[in-house]
C-alpha cells in the first residue's frame, strides 16, 4: 500500500491529520479498485468501514421518502469518509455511490479501534476528524432548513467555488462542470426551479456562464444572499 502523507491540501478532510496517523491508517487499510456506479454501501447497510479515496470521486446521497435524492457530499482524492458503530448497531444513513473509477482503501471497523485504543494521540486526531465531517453536514443543513432554496443554491455554488474555482479577470470560474439538474439534488429542487434561480442571478450579474461552467461574478452578493457566516475552507467544500 501507498503512503497517504503526500501532497495533502486545506480541501482534503484529512488535512489535518498527522503524517504519523496517515502512516498507520495505511497500514490497516487494504485496497479495493471500484468501477464507476458501483454502490460502496447503501443506507441500511451495518456501519463498520471507513474508506479512503486514494483516486476518484465518490457520491454521498439521501433520499427522502417521498423519493427524492440529495446530494449530502462529493469526497475525492484524499479524503476519508464513513461511519463506525462503535458501541450500538448503526446502519449507515446514506448512500455511496463511486462517480468515476477509483481507487478506495477500506478500514475495518475492528482494525481501527485497535490502534485507537492502543495509541491515543491517533484516537484524538480521529475524534477532531469526525467532528469537521459533522461540521460540514451541519453546515449544509442549516443552508437549507433556514435559508430557503436560494440561499441553499449560493451557498451551494460558494462551496463549488471554494473546491473547484480558479480566478479570472471575470470572476471565480468553477472549473467542474456541473448541470442544473444535479444543482438541484443539492437542495433539494427541480430542474425548473434552478434553472429560474440562475437566470434570475445572472440578470443582477452576480453570476455569468460559459461554455456550461459558472462564474461568480460577484461573492459578496452570493454571500449575503445565502447569510453566509465566513467558515473555514475545510468546512465551506462540497
Amino acid at each position: 500500500m501507498t503512503n497517504l502523507t503526500l501532497e495533502r491540501n486545506i480541501q482534503q478532510n484529512t488535512f489535518h491529520l498527522s503524517n504519523k496517523t496517515l502512516t498507520a491508517l495505511t497500514d490497516i487499510m487494504y485496497e479495493q479498485k471500484v468501477e464507476a456506479g458501483t454502490y460502496l454501501f447503501w443506507e441500511g447497510d451495518q456501519a463498520d468501514k471507513l474508506f479512503y479515496i486514494k483516486e476518484g470521486h465518490v457520491k454521498m446521497t439521501k433520499a427522502t421518502s417521498d423519493g427524492k435524492e440529495y446530494i449530502l457530499n462529493m469526497f475525492s482524492d484524499g479524503d476519508l469518509f464513513g461511519e463506525l458503530s462503535s458501541f450500538m448497531d448503526i446502519k449507515y444513513s446514506y448512500n455511496a455511490q463511486v462517480m468515476k473509477d477509483s481507487v478506495i482503501g477500506v478500514i475495518q471497523q475492528k482494525d481501527l479501534e485497535i490502534i485507537l485504543w492502543q495509541r491515543g494521540e491517533i484516537a484524538v486526531e480521529f475524534l477532531k476528524w469526525s467532528s469537521l465531517l459533522n461540521q460540514i453536514t451541519q453546515s449544509k443543513l442549516r443552508d437549507l432548513t433556514f435559508h430557503g432554496k436560494l440561499g441553499a443554491l449560493c451557498s451551494t455554488i460558494i462551496r463549488m467555488a471554494n473546491s473547484y474555482g480558479e480566478e479570472t479577470s471575470e470572476g471565480i470560474r468553477i472549473t467542474k462542470k456541473v448541470k442544473n439538474g444535479e444543482l438541484g439534488e443539492y437542495i433539494g429542487a427541480t430542474r425548473e426551479s434552478v434553472n429560474r434561480m440562475l437566470s434570475d442571478l445572472r440578470s443582477k450579474e452576480i453570476l455569468a456562464q460559459d461554455k456550461g461552467h459558472l462564474i461568480v461574478r460577484d461573492l459578496i452578493q452570493l454571500k449575503e444572499i445565502c447569510h453566509c457566516e465566513n467558515c473555514p475552507l475545510e468546512i465551506c467544500r462540497m
